[in-house]
Order: structure tokens, then sequence, then C-alpha cells
């Protein structure tokens, strides 16, 4: 059986690979499958931390191994990360035990030259106290970019958009833990009777920040093996993607599409709070991602929600001017998760945003058809960027004179802080709530 470091290399190998990043699952590796709760939180500590940091662990790794460092096996590269991380971040573990545990892997998973490698570059940067170089402070890109682990470009964009000290702020929000977000299904319970009930089940379990069903929840193992889970009384979901529905603002007996639905928890929370009585269509191109929202609508005991396989870059003509409000949770670059996606900051590029915008502007054009007059349409990311936000609404706007944004201050927690937000829309940054990043603008269509 594996160890928690050996977990951790495994999950670590996984997204960050030779040929390119993949993605990480935030889900699926909270669910690591050690059964000791101390493995599972040093494995998910090393696993997080070294995809986090990688950028400053590779920058001081170069100034203490005499190849280039894209010459050193993936395999060893990455232990020698984890090994550093230890040393570095992790001052519970004694470096002996972080060095000799670097080697232990090496001979493991390479060979005893390699390990032998592993040793003297951990060792000499002990017998150097630590020490190494950072770049020019006058060099704020580079700088920056080294001593919080993001890449140069997005640096860059957020230092012109947003300037020093707001860009150092989101800075040192991605790279803060939070504790997990659950929604509470209030279909079968009320939020305060979960928490008991979760406590019971020996999690740690307090009232959300901002939204009367949300819990944060800490201490744990695999969820779902908790009975309340199994009974559906919960979905794991961030606040600032909760606020989507409310604002949505559905009511009873009414008609909606989630143009973007999978894995479906927008549809299921709008389903709650439609109190399971209406008709949710719930849209997805991929077969497999909509076989999830039937599980988990099944699990919420959710029986209003009807799926659809279709793509949003299509229009369906039989779906024309039909839904009282349709909710376009559009897919995005997903860089207003990062704290929570460490990944998000190494697979994503600027071309990336330009490509995935024209597909955001195609997507809220056909989906907005679906609306009736006097309907709803909401869009959303968990993104910051305006080239994805803001930038698209306005576009909309301009080419289509029979929408306008409508306010929703009512339907806001008064305790959320905003930035970049107007009437219609708001911009939510991680480095000013203890949320992910997300953008949401409401839009009412003229009779």
């Amino acid at each position: 059986m594996e160890n928690a470091r050996e977990a951790a290399l495994n999950i670590i190998s996984d997204v960050l690979k030779s040929s390119g990043y993949q993605s990480f699952d935030p889900n699926k590796e909270l669910n690591i499958n050690l059964s000791d709760k101390r493995d599972r939180r040093l494995a998910l500590e090393i696993a997080y931390g070294v995809i986090e940091r990688k950028n400053t662990l590779d920058y001081i790794l170069k100034q203490y191994i005499s190849r280039p460092i894209n010459k050193v096996d993936i395999v060893v590269l990455n232990i020698l990360r984890m090994g550093l991380y230890q040393l570095i971040y992790l001052d519970r573990i004694p470096p002996s035990a972080a060095v000799n545990e670097s080697v232990n892997m090496a001979k493991k998973y390479s060979n005893a030259g390699s390990a032998k490698m592993v040793n003297a570059v951990l060792r000499n940067f002990l017998r150097n106290d630590g020490f190494y170089k950072l770049p020019p402070q006058d060099d704020k890109v580079k700088y920056l970019s080294i001593v919080y682990s993001h890449p140069e470009w997005l640096v860059k964009k957020w230092l012109d958009e947003f300037g020093l000290e707001f860009t150092v702020g989101l800075l040192e929000a991605d790279n803060k833990r939070l504790p997990l977000t659950v929604q509470t299904n209030v279909l079968k319970m009320e939020p305060k009777f979960l928490i008991s009930k979760l406590k019971n089940e020996g999690i740690d379990a307090e009232g959300g920040n901002y939204l009367e069903e949300a819990i944060i929840i800490e201490n744990f193992s695999r969820l779902e093996n908790l009975q309340s889970y199994k009974e559906g009384l919960f979905y794991i979901q961030d606040e600032a993607s909760m606020l989507v529905p409310h604002i949505l603002d559905p009511r009873e007996g009414e008609f909606i599409i989630d143009v973007c639905s999978a894995p479906g928890g927008k549809a299921t929370h709008i389903a709650e709070i439609m109190r399971n009585k209406g008709n949710i269509l719930a849209m997805d191109v991929y077969a497999h991602k909509l076989d999830i929202v039937r599980e988990n609508a099944n699990r919420l005991g959710i029986d209003i929600i009807n799926t659809q396989l279709f793509d949003a870059t299509e229009i369906d003509n039989s779906l024309i001017s039909k839904a009282d409000r349709v909710l376009v949770d559009a897919p995005c670059s997903g860089l207003g998760t990062i704290r929570h996606r460490p990944d998000m900051r190494w697979n994503k590029r600027m071309d990336d945003i330009r490509k995935i915008s024209g597909l955001q502007k195609i997507i809220l054009l056909n989906a907005s058809k679906y609306v009736k007059k006097g309907g709803i349409l909401i869009y959303s990311t968990c993104t910051i960027e305006k080239e994805e936000n803001i930038d698209v609404i306005n576009e909309f706007l301009r080419e289509n004179n029979d929408f306008e944004l409508m306010d929703f201050n009512d339907l806001l927690p008064p305790n959320l802080v905003l930035r970049n937000s107007g009437m219609g829309y708001i911009t939510i940054y991680p480095s000013l709530n203890l949320t992910d990043g997300f953008f949401i603008a409401k839009m009412y269509r003229k009779g």
C-alpha cells in the first residue's frame, strides 16, 4: 500500500506531466485512498503545495542543480519538488525525514544514481541554510511570479489591469487554503440540523459566511462514505457559486433552462429553491456529464430536472421563447478558482482566454433566444477576467437591444465585498471575500 508521500507523488505526477498540465480534480483528490487521516492530510498538503508552488520550487532548484531542470527525469523532478516543499513550507516535518523519504522514493521510482542526486541537492540546500536568490524587486513581474508562484503572463495582466496592491492581494489569496463549503439540501433538512448531523459524524461544521444554506466543513475523510452524503443532504459547492441560483431567483412552477449544466450543482440548487416544483432542463454537450447530473439529482431527491444532450453552440428551435429563466454558467478559464484548483494557474494561457471568450459569446447569444418576453437571463463564470465577463456582456447588449441589465442588489448578502461591479452585474474577488472569484450578470428580456 502506498504511503502519504507516494500518494502525493501520484497526484503531482498526474497533474504536472512532462507533456503538459492535466486537470486537478479537487473532489477526486479530497477522497484520496488513505485510511489514516494524518496520512491523508499530509498527502494532500504536499500535493496541493507542490502544484501551487511549482514556479518557486523550480526557481530554487535551478540554483542547486547543475544540469538544466528540463533535463531532469520528471518523476525525479517531482520528488525533488516534494522534498524542497517540505523543507521550506512544512515546519512540523523534520528536515532529515523530508530528505530521507525523498531519497527512498527516488530509489523506488527511479534508480540509485537519481537517489544520490536527490540526496545531494536537498542536503546542499540545508547546508546553505535554505539560501536562494530572488529576482530583483524592480522587475515586478518576475519577482511576483516567483514569490507568489504564478505565471508571468498572468501577473503582468493583473498588474496592468488592477495595479500593484490589488494584484498582490489576488496572488496572496490564491495561495491561501480555505476549508471546504457544502450547500445544504433544504428539501430534506434545515442547515442547523445538518450541522449537528455532520458533527455527529465527526466532521467540524459551522455556518457559512454569506448564505444560510452554506456550511463550512473541516476534518473529514471520504465524503461519499458519510451517511449524510448518501442521504443527499448536501452538495459540495463554493459560496460564490451558490449565489447564482439566488440571483436567478426562480419561482415554483416555472420552466428553467440550464444550458451548460454539468455536473448539476446549480440546477439542483435551483430545484431546491423551487421546492422541487416546476421544470428544469439541464443541457450539456457530454453524455457522461449528464449522467452525473442525473446521479446528483437522484441522490438529492430531485425529480423536476430533465436532461438533454445538446451542444450550446447550436440552437434548439423547439425551445425558442419558451423559458421563464435561462442560466448560462459558461465554460471559462476558471482563473477565479485557483485557490481550490492550484493547477489552473499553469494550464491556461492568454490565447485560451481569447478563444474561450469567443465561445462564451456564441453560447450566450444562442441561450438568449430561449428566454420568453419578460423572462430572465443569467450569465456567470468562475473567472475574474474581464474578457470573459463584462466584455462579453457589453458586446451582447450592444447587439441585442431587447435585453437590458437589471438590478439584483436586494438578492445579495450584505457582507459581500464587491469591486468592478455595477447595476446588473457583480465581480467577486477571492482577495476580498472568502470565496472563489466569480462573475454574475442578470438581464431582462423586454416585453
